[in-house]
């Protein structure tokens, strides 16, 4: 068995929901070295989160937003928010732990074994922009 890590960001955006499977296949070149193994993401946030999710209709993403802020409203108090992190910040903490900060994916024959209409996703809860960091770790058997 072999293990492969590494760190790479993603630019800040605004809230939303955005795929990053290319950013991970272009920062993560070692998957191609694996015939079988797993890749896990790791976010190193508390206000942003890793799913996968349908990659082909963008309007599943944005019913997938509106459930988390229907479920995770704004306009409600929250006592983080009083100690000057900003407006939105308590929200983004409580969406983020609805998704969580990781995926596992397997892997086979150096490829990712995403179901057709499946991508990964970063979760930005926050409205202002921050970059985020994700560490990619691979443990598999190598070609």
């Amino acid at each position: 068995m072999s293990w492969e890590q590494v760190q790479f960001s993603i630019p800040g955006k605004p809230k939303g929901i955005y795929i990053i499977t290319d950013d991970v296949l272009r920062s993560v070149p070692q998957i191609k070295e694996f015939e079988v193994g797993i890749l896990h993401l790791f976010i190193k946030h508390t206000s942003a989160a890793l799913t996968i999710n349908e990659n082909w209709d963008s309007a599943v993403l944005t019913d997938v937003a509106s459930t988390l802020d229907r479920l995770v409203p704004k306009d409600v108090y929250y006592e983080h928010e009083q100690q000057g992190e900003g407006k939105n910040d308590a929200m983004s903490h409580s969406q983020s732990v609805l998704v969580g900060p990781s995926l596992s994916i397997p892997i086979k024959n150096g490829r990712l074994a995403l179901g057709t209409w499946q991508g990964i996703y970063l979760c930005e809860f926050r409205v202002e922009r921050h970059s985020r960091t994700i560490i990619a770790t691979i443990n598999g058997k190598k070609k």
